[in-house]
């Protein structure tokens, strides 16, 4: 399937920040052809007038909990440890294989409407999860979390290790890469050294990404250093942890010393603004990461904790929080902000999207700039990062295939989905 894009604003999201006016950019099959200012010859099977709108990368939400869906709203007005051992851990016990998938569908679909063209998703019941990103299209790097709370430990016979290597054989490199697979610690809190070393060791022999909550509270950076006598950055490094692509969501309290390791590793931070801001954990030294040339993506974090899964919203938070912080407008620019949703997270996917270029992943949105809050438009980068929302996308195409359009989903049976969350998964958990 050839597909040409035409009559559009390209951002590119290449080095130089370009914008290429009334662009076309030809597509084959899940990836980017060409991309110039002159319409390159041949036939192709589609045609798809941008209507003169704002072509640009998918979204990357490079941390997320997609059946966490279901918990919307739920248990507000804690900080994370309470909000996690009173309601959130008790609601996710009665959760079963069926509830997971309905919660992920209605997320997927609202991830889809909104811009995100592939996420990096830390969960379980993930062979569920892996089918309904299969099935919707957008592409994803799915992370079994692992925990360990009981005084034994065996790779082989712990159910979260079990899952990780029946996840790797079914799963790892699927549809040409739509699905990857990464494994993944919860948290140092959650867990013990035996566990580390051993997920690290089987990444590591694998080929494997990593996926690890890090940092995320005061309590919980100086519970460590209380355990261990040093941070959790420090403390899992130790142990083979980042030894392989890594992602360490959250960041919030990392040290000068965390970040140059994180540097010296080429761990990448995720930085989780509304998430933090709502349940009162703190901000992310998102200018010093990137000062110290740590790869810094963007992620909602779980619906449970965020309350949407509003990428452009994360997106002008991150872009204007640490210009406040620091009170320099200068901290953050709205295209360090942009790659940050798109090019730098592809990085911390190890994903070859982000960028409207040649060779790359066909992940690509149209955005509507005729909505009364992006006129007018003086700088397109202004414009997105501070003016638009997830509510102004008009097309989301997703390895080289259109999913959604002007409000319909192609992928997704959305009737079918608020029946099985609201007459199952829902009563499933709360009764």
């Amino acid at each position: 399937m050839s597909v040409l894009i035409r009559n559009c604003t390209a951002v590119l999201m290449d080095e130089a920040d370009t914008v290429l006016s009334n662009a076309y950019v030809a597509v084959t099959g899940h990836k980017i052809a060409s991309v110039g200012a002159v319409r390159p010859s041949g036939f192709f099977d589609e045609e798809i007038d941008g209507g003169g709108q704002v072509l640009m990368p998918g979204l990357v939400n490079a941390h997320s909990h997609v059946p966490m869906t279901l918990l919307r709203g739920y248990g507000g007005g804690c900080d994370l440890h309470t909000w996690l051992n009173q309601y959130i851990f008790p609601a996710e016990d009665r959760l079963d294989a069926r509830a997971v998938r309905a919660g992920t569908a209605l997320g997927l679909a609202e991830m889809i409407s909104s811009g995100i063209t592939a996420i990096a998703d830390m969960y379980m019941f993930c062979d569920v999860i892996a089918q309904e990103v299969a099935a919707a299209g957008l592409s994803a790097n799915i992370a079994r979390g692992a925990t360990l709370f009981a005084p034994e430990f065996d790779f082989a016979t712990h159910p979260a290790c079990v899952e990780l290597r029946e996840l790797a054989d079914r799963w790892h490199g699927f549809g040409e890469g739509q699905i990857l697979i990464d494994a993944c610690i919860h948290g140092e809190y959650t867990s013990r050294p035996a566990l580390w070393e051993a997920v690290a060791g089987y990444a590591k022999e694998k080929g494997l990404g990593m996926h690890v909550h890090v940092s995320e509270t005061r309590a919980e950076h100086e519970s460590c250093i209380g355990r261990h006598g040093a941070t959790p950055v420090q403390t899992l490094d130790k142990y083979g942890v980042w030894d392989v692509r890594a992602i360490a969501a959250h960041c919030v309290w990392v040290t000068d010393e965390d970040i140059a390791l994180m540097a010296e590793k080429g761990v990448s931070a995720v930085h989780n603004p509304v998430s933090n801001l709502k349940l009162g954990s703190g901000i992310a030294p998102v200018s010093s990461l990137r000062k110290a040339g740590v790869n810094v993506a963007l992620g909602t974090d779980g619906v449970s904790s965020n309350n949407s899964h509003a990428m452009f919203e994360d997106l002008k938070l991150a872009a204007i929080l640490q210009n406040g912080v620091a009170c320099d407008p200068l901290a953050t620019l709205p295209s360090d902000a942009l790659r940050m949703a798109t090019a730098n997270g592809a990085g911390a996917l190890g994903r070859k999207t982000g960028q409207i270029r040649a060779g790359y992943d066909a992940d690509l949105i149209l955005v509507d700039f005729n909505r009364p809050n992006l006129i007018p438009c003086h700088s397109i980068y202004d414009s997105l990062v501070y003016s638009a929302h997830g509510s102004d996308v008009a097309m989301n195409m997703a390895r080289g295939k259109v999913i959604y359009k002007n409000g319909d989903f192609f992928t997704i049976d959305l009737d079918r989905v608020r029946h099985e969350v609201t007459e199952y998964a829902v009563p499933k958990i709360f009764g």
